[in-house]
């Protein structure tokens, strides 16, 4: 796996750290994640990872955490700027004690600004990196897609494309460096480009009422006759014009121009109501018209598609994606649910037994049960 050896500690906080720490985790590091409670029900991205508990407001914790850091290639926190810096851990003390520590800050401002010290999440970020103003249909406000645009493609992918050019960088340098992953600057940087393509004729109307956004009713979700939906992306001539012959819809319909949108839109609607997704799904399975089910998440996994090229797989009851991109020859994978390196943390901590009894018994380490022998 490409991140074999790579040893990562994670500070656990919301979402988007744990998901970061994931990545890294499915191809290959050994994560260590530092939690305030052993058994944390809310982060569903541990599988796979180390976990331990340090009161780090104590000095023996925090001592316990600069040994795994010196011991670290990486370290991710996504505490507000300054935290780290009150606990004797900021950059200045754990990249000064190793140089090669890649320390990675991922929070929704940044580390410096204005807002820097604010706190926010990704529907405010998204406010503030100027995307949502782009989202959303005609007369209605802007919608946000759920928390994926700042939360996790704009600050758990970006953070984890940031480690990972400052893992390579260190071969180089044999130098670690911050990584400052600005929740807001990564969903802007991921729309990139939306910001760059104004010019372009898809464009030019108000939100809604553009080609991509919901203006155009070739591109676009259609309800089918048992409640279900299909997607609709006939962009091309070619494409509409295979969409129109399956729907059998009449042939002076012209694609574009907007005194036709109206009535597309009406006769795709009344259309797809005749059958049901199944029917759709077989209709269009074969041709290039740009028309796919929605499938439901639940389900997702038996999809033909996806069962050929095992897209999906199982964490405990759960469907999972499976990592993302694939390697050719060193791809990631599933991790299984309970880390098989659990016992080697007690190693990294080079700790005496009495020195591990004393911690342990004062609260200032927690440890899984099986990890304490």
């Amino acid at each position: 796996m490409p991140l074999k050896g790579i040893k990562v500690l994670e500070f656990v906080g919301l979402a988007p750290g744990p998901l970061c720490g994931k990545i890294l985790t499915d191809f290959g590091a050994t994560v260590t994640r530092i939690d305030k409670i052993l058994d944390n029900q809310l982060d569903v991205l541990q599988h796979g990872k180390r976990k331990m508990c340090v009161n780090m407001k104590d000095p023996e914790g925090q001592q316990l955490v600069r040994r795994l850091a010196k011991k670290s290639d990486v370290l991710i926190e996504p505490f507000r700027p300054g935290v780290m810096e009150k606990l004797h851990l900021a950059p200045a003390e754990l990249c000064g004690e190793n140089p090669r520590l890649i320390y990675a800050r991922l929070t929704g401002f940044g580390q410096q600004g204005r807002l820097a010290a604010r706190a926010g999440h990704d529907l405010n970020y998204a406010a503030i990196s100027g995307v949502l103003s782009m989202l959303g249909r005609r007369h209605e406000k802007p919608t946000a897609p759920i928390n994926l645009l700042a939360d996790f493609a704009g600050g758990s992918v970006m953070c984890a494309l940031g480690i990972c050019l400052a893992l390579l960088e260190r071969h180089n340098s044999g130098r670690g460096q911050v990584v400052d992953a600005a929740m807001v600057e990564g969903a802007a940087y991921v729309a990139s480009w939306l910001f760059l393509s104004r010019d372009l004729h898809i464009w030019g109307k108000q939100r809604g009422d553009n080609i991509l956004d919901g203006g155009a009713y070739f591109y676009d979700n259609y309800e089918t006759k048992d409640g279900l939906y299909m997607s609709v992306g006939a962009l091309e001539p070619q494409f509409f014009e295979l969409l129109r012959q399956r729907l059998e819809l009449p042939e002076d319909l012209p694609q574009f121009g907007d005194e036709h949108q109206e009535r597309g839109r009406r006769l795709l609607t009344e259309a797809f109501l005749t059958k049901t997704q199944a029917q759709w799904s077989k209709i269009f399975e074969d041709i290039d018209a740009c028309v796919y089910p929605v499938l439901d998440y639940t389900k997702v996994h038996q999809h033909a598609h996806n069962k050929e090229r095992q897209s999906f797989g199982l964490l405990g009851d759960a469907v999972a994606p499976r990592p993302a991109p694939r390697l050719s020859r060193t791809p990631g994978k599933l991790p299984k649910a309970e880390s098989t390196k659990q016992e080697e943390l007690i190693g990294d901590l080079e700790l005496k037994p009495e020195e591990l009894k004393r911690l342990l018994e004062s609260g200032v380490l927690t440890l899984p049960d099986r990890a304490k022998l």
